[in-house]
């Protein structure tokens, strides 16, 4: 506690008076123009950041109500919220230690799930969901604990510790609300194996920059289906490992016409046991699958290249004997500031298309036939599934450099690949904001 007080240059007491001051040394709480709700502390926050000391407190909240169709058409609403409270230091400023980090993050979820409660056919479920925020368990998570280190002048990037696949690997913006527009989707479709923010697993991640465009990279993580598990959220032991999953990638981001652009090739392998999916009585030794990822600024507005039209793209293939989905494509658009009143708000329009595994509907028709059940409405009939499709069309508004509110429209089409579930209508807000 004495280094750290010595570290920052300043008395406890003087660290109070900086948190709770609105003096014009910094900005004050609930200033627009700046990062943070609570303002600069009074010139402290900089202050730390220019030390190296970078606290975070952000929430994340979604909202969704019914307009139409879905497994059950009685309207209503849910609401799921996230916050993360985070730490990241710069080491090299701290203590002396050359291109290193250390990142730590704590994150609690809570609420309930439109796409569980109305959209889908509770046999069956939604692939994707109307409030991707919802999800692994509504508790607290360690969700980072790791420290990076470059070497040979940045060229070689090591990080080890706890985090998620899609921290590195597959990676894509959560800008939407709609799930399948949201973050790695590799993690969304084989998620017994892959596992996304906010769930954590002992990792290495190891890159090297090629060119300034161009990097590769590899990882190891532990595959641990017990990390899942709502109780054990801060679980740091390795008891319950089934095995590691492998990813590697090679990752492009060139500037085209002054515009940057990024592409992602990768491919994971597992070496835990796989049930099979159209006989889980038998296993296999591995699981596999390969993505494409492709984002492209394609315009500048009136030569303003913080503002323009994006397009983006991904792609996932599974492996067909053991996966659910095997295959997976979605394609979109974003604009930054497409009116001069408003230069940093955005629109985003996706669509997703999320294929099941004709074994899967193989099996299901199996069982209603050795059961003799062939109506839909019995309830012990089961679902054949066969694709879902998710839309989704939103415009955010940039309140203050610390609010932005996106009010979005989604569509869902066979909600959980079953066509018998009526196609649904969904209006949703998700509001994100830094304290």
């Amino acid at each position: 506690m004495e280094y750290f007080k010595r570290s920052l240059g300043l008395s406890p007491l003087a660290l109070l008076v900086a948190v709770t001051s609105n003096s014009a040394l910094g900005a004050g709480a609930f200033d627009p123009s700046s990062k943070w709700m609570s303002g600069d502390w009074g010139g402290t926050r900089t202050e730390l950041l220019e030390k190296g000391y970078d606290f975070t407190l952000d929430y994340v909240g979604e909202a969704a109500t019914n307009l139409h169709g879905g497994y059950n058409d009685d309207r209503t609403a849910r609401w799921s919220d996230q916050f993360a409270l985070g730490m990241k230091l710069d080491l090299q400023k701290i203590l002396g230690w050359n291109d290193a980090e250390f990142k730590l993050a704590i994150t609690e979820r809570s609420g309930r799930n439109l796409s569980n409660d109305r959209i889908s056919d509770p046999r069956a479920g939604q692939f994707s969901s109307v409030q991707e925020v919802w999800g692994r368990g509504q508790t607290w998570r360690l969700t980072q604990l790791w420290v990076k280190q470059k070497y040979f002048d940045g060229a070689l990037d090591v990080k080890v510790g706890r985090f998620g696949e899609g921290e590195d690997f597959n990676s894509f913006p959560c800008d939407f609300q709609n799930l399948a527009f949201c973050g790695s989707q590799v993690g969304n479709w084989v998620g017994g194996i892959w596992y996304n923010w906010p769930v954590s697993q002992w990792a290495m991640r190891v890159k090297y920059n090629i060119t300034p465009e161009f990097f590769a990279q590899v990882g190891v993580y532990e595959q641990n289906p017990s990390n899942l598990e709502t109780g054990n959220g801060f679980k740091l032991s390795g008891s319950g490992t089934k095995g590691m999953i492998l990813p590697v990638e090679l990752v492009w981001a060139p500037q085209v016409n002054g515009l940057p652009g990024e592409y992602r090739l990768g491919y994971y392998y597992s070496t835990a046991k796989a049930e099979d999916i159209e006989d889980p009585s038998q296993t296999h030794s591995s699981k596999h699958g390969w993505w494409v990822v492709a984002q492209q600024q394609v315009t500048a507005h009136n030569g303003d290249a913080n503002r323009g039209l994006s397009l983006f793209a991904n792609f996932t293939v599974h492996d067909k004997a053991t996966n659910v989905v095997d295959n997976y494509q979605q394609v979109g658009l974003v604009y930054k500031g497409a009116f001069d009143g408003r230069p940093k708000d955005d629109i985003g329009f996706g669509v997703a298309r999320i294929h099941v595994n004709d074994d899967v509907k193989k099996r299901a028709e199996l069982l209603n036939a050795a059961s003799g059940i062939d109506d839909y409405d019995n309830p012990g009939f089961v679902p054949i599934q066969r694709t879902e499709y998710n839309a989704e069309l939103y415009y955010g508004f940039h309140v203050t450099n610390w609010l932005t509110v996106r009010p979005n429209l989604q569509y869902i089409k066979s909600p959980g690949a079953v066509d018998e579930v009526d196609n649904a209508l969904v209006a949703g807000v998700k509001i994100q904001t830094s304290f």
